[in-house]
């Protein structure tokens, strides 16, 4: 039903930076947040920023300060730029959305991305 795309992913030396983009796409009555998770090797999935559909924000404690999510509503698209990279951001970034698909009905449901490759060298 609905389709989430990401892009941006890549090498970077640390101290570089990077921009991710997601952009979702399908049945969509509305975005009610959108946010990014990222997994490294032999770790659990975490939250690393979200956006709510009021622009409100939160970030993970590790990337507060450099990373920073935005979004673009007219184009169903969230960023998340990603500033003094270290070694230990590397990791899977996937995008995830809460969506709303029926228009008579208020429930929310939740759509992954299929997730970028963001390796930091050191």
């Amino acid at each position: 039903q609905v389709q989430l795309v990401e892009s941006g992913g890549g090498l970077v030396q640390a101290g570089g930076s990077l921009r991710l983009s997601c952009v979702a796409s399908g049945s969509i009555v509305r975005i009610n947040y959108m946010a990014w998770y990222r997994q490294a090797p032999g770790d659990q999935r975490e939250s690393v920023a979200t956006i709510t559909s009021g622009g409100s924000t939160n970030y993970a404690d590790s990337v507060k300060g450099r990373f920073t999510i935005s979004r673009d509503p007219a184009k169903n698209t969230v960023y998340l730029q990603m500033n003094s990279l270290k070694p230990e951001d590397t990791a899977v970034y996937y995008c995830n959305a809460g969506v709303r698909v029926d228009p008579l009905r208020a429930y929310e449901y939740n759509f992954w991305g299929q997730g970028t490759q963001v390796t930091v060298s050191s």
